[in-house]
């Protein structure tokens, strides 16, 4: 059934209310919990003194956005600040130049923050693969750029590659790997696109234009070369209408963003309480359950965060950066599932579509998704966790087309075309259910532990059943009937529905037998006489809100 199948308002309303009332109802809990276990002593090492005049602490147990925003934010302001600084005055007066001084203040910073023998280690690697990209040989390219990025997971050339950086500074660790990982898959993505250009090769200078853009270079996110090559290359730098005041709002956001989540974590510790497994099991389910959801949603705006900022510099250079993450919220089926757009948008264009093409079959699409997780394992680091983690991805995205090549034979298919279209919504939104629930278990198992995980599905599945579960099933069932009306009204928007001809008055008597349309050409009515064609002609003229959307 179509995307556009609406429901009554008095259902939607009533999907909202629920939803709205689940989630301050899990939210208090959360809140009581980390209010009447501030001094508990497994939380010392994470719940710091923070704003002293409220008398709350704040939760520390993301050392990456405390050294972000917290640590670092200064020096990372000033690096950035001074990139937007030089790339505006380039860009005024040499416009045509500009992707040479991206690159050369990007080698500036980085060869500043870390050392000319981190430049050089990184250049080693630029080297190589232009080397073997010289070749066009596609699966030689991507071999030599997994096998390099491999060397950065395992000792002892882990070791041997982390000596090549000077100064011993508390973000070293992040920028070491943050810049080496991202360098291979740009440089890798740099290849393929060379191998598939036709009548000669890229230059040298190009790849280190497009890995040395220093927004880009330490914290993503990953921009394919194509795109990159032809954004940073132009020289017509004209803006749309109202473009700077969109970059101005997204700046607006990110800021509000940031305070929004300094805040939270001065009320909520619900990235500590999860570390805790002795409190956990004294904690009621709806906490539980809510931690999880919770967890999900928190690393969601983080991503949206750090990416958003990189996004609105990049846009002030005049590129299109990829997309922010998709909330976890609005994620029920595991072909959406990704928290970093720029890594899927590389999946997906060097590995998932060009092994899989139309995504219709069930080899070409098992194969693609095991080699797509395959090479995600080798970035994230091959551990227990990551492999339980891909395996489990990897299953619910081929167990999607399963269901799907299932549901399509007969007579199931047939089933479904004799209801109408809300139920048909309904039904769907009833498996979307159980979807959304193994997304978040699968996803909890790298954000957070694998104890926690057990701890979730065992409250969910077991000791919460049948009240707990069927509680929180019918909450998800809320939530799924609101995000798929927020598709349907943005479906509308995008493609809305023809409006259909008006009737044409009706014959004379003595005219002979017509065939009159009184919706659009999927319904007509056909008349022998004159008199029924009279009859159908004085039908009122449908409405656009009411006809069936295929």
């Amino acid at each position: 059934m179509g995307i556009k199948a609406a429901l009554p308002k008095y259902e939607l309303y009533l999907y909202n209310t629920v939803l709205g009332l689940a989630m301050v109802w899990s939210a208090s809990w959360i809140f009581e919990v980390s209010s009447s276990n501030a001094n508990r002593k497994a939380f010392k090492p994470s719940v710091k003194p923070g704003w002293y005049y409220f008398g709350r602490k704040m939760d520390t147990a993301d050392s990456e956005w405390v050294m972000w925003f917290s640590t670092f934010r200064e020096h990372i302001l000033f690096a950035l600040s001074g990139h937007v600084l030089f790339a505006k005055i380039c860009s005024l007066l040499a416009p045509q130049h500009r992707s040479l001084v991206y690159m050369v203040y990007g080698l500036l910073a980085v060869w500043t923050s870390m050392g000319w023998t981190y430049v050089t280690l990184i250049l080693s690697h630029c080297i190589l693969l232009y080397s073997v990209s010289l070749v066009k040989m596609r699966w030689l390219c991507l071999l030599t750029g997994l096998c390099t990025l491999a060397t950065f997971k395992c000792e002892p050339f882990v070791s041997w590659q982390a000596d090549f950086v000077e100064g011993d500074f508390n973000l070293r660790h992040v920028l070491f790997y943050g810049g080496c990982g991202f360098t291979i898959m740009r440089c890798v993505s740099f290849a393929l696109e060379n191998c598939d250009r036709s009548g000669g090769h890229y230059s040298i200078l190009e790849l280190l234009k497009y890995n040395f853009y220093l927004p880009f270079f330490y914290f993503g996110p990953i921009m394919t070369f194509d795109k990159f090559y032809v954004q940073a290359n132009r020289s017509d730098l004209s803006r749309k209408e109202r473009e700077l005041w969109h970059i101005s709002v997204q700046g607006g956001v990110q800021l509000l963003g940031i305070i929004a989540v300094d805040a939270l974590f001065h009320f909520m510790y619900f990235l500590t309480i999860p570390t805790d497994i002795k409190l956990l099991r004294h904690l009621s389910d709806w906490a539980v359950v809510g931690l999880a959801y919770v967890n999900l949603v928190y690393d969601w705006v983080k991503a949206a965060i750090m990416f958003g900022v990189i996004n609105t510099i990049s846009r002030l250079d005049h590129l299109d950066p990829p997309k922010p993450p998709k909330c976890i919220t609005m994620l029920y089926v595991f072909a959406e599932t990704h928290f970093d757009r720029g890594i899927n948008d590389w999946l997906c264009k060097y590995v998932y579509d060009y092994l899989g093409g139309k995504h219709d079959k069930v080899l070409e699409e098992l194969m693609a998704t095991v080699c797509t997780f395959a090479v995600t394992v080798v970035w994230l680091g091959p551990c227990k966790v990551v492999l339980l983690w891909a395996f489990f991805n990897c299953f619910g995205l081929n167990f999607e087309l399963w269901t799907a090549k299932f549901f399509s034979m007969e007579p199931l298919a047939s089933f479904e075309m004799a209801m109408s279209e809300a139920m048909s919504r309904r039904i769907r939104a009833i498996f979307n259910t159980f979807n959304f629930w193994t997304i978040v278990l699968y996803n909890i198992l790298v954000l957070n532990s694998l104890d926690f995980a057990k701890l979730v599905a065992k409250r969910l599945l077991l000791k919460g059943f049948p009240i707990t579960t069927v509680i929180v099933l019918f909450v998800t069932y809320c939530l799924i009937q609101v995000i798929k009306e927020r598709e349907r009204r943005q479906a509308l928007i995008d493609d809305p529905d023809p409006v259909p001809p008006l009737a044409p008055a009706p014959p004379p008597a003595t005219a002979a037998p017509a065939t009159i349309s009184t919706t659009p050409p999927t319904a007509t009515v056909s008349s022998s006489t004159p008199a029924a064609a009279a009859a159908a002609a004085a039908q009122p003229a449908v409405e656009p809100g009411k006809v069936k959307a295929e």
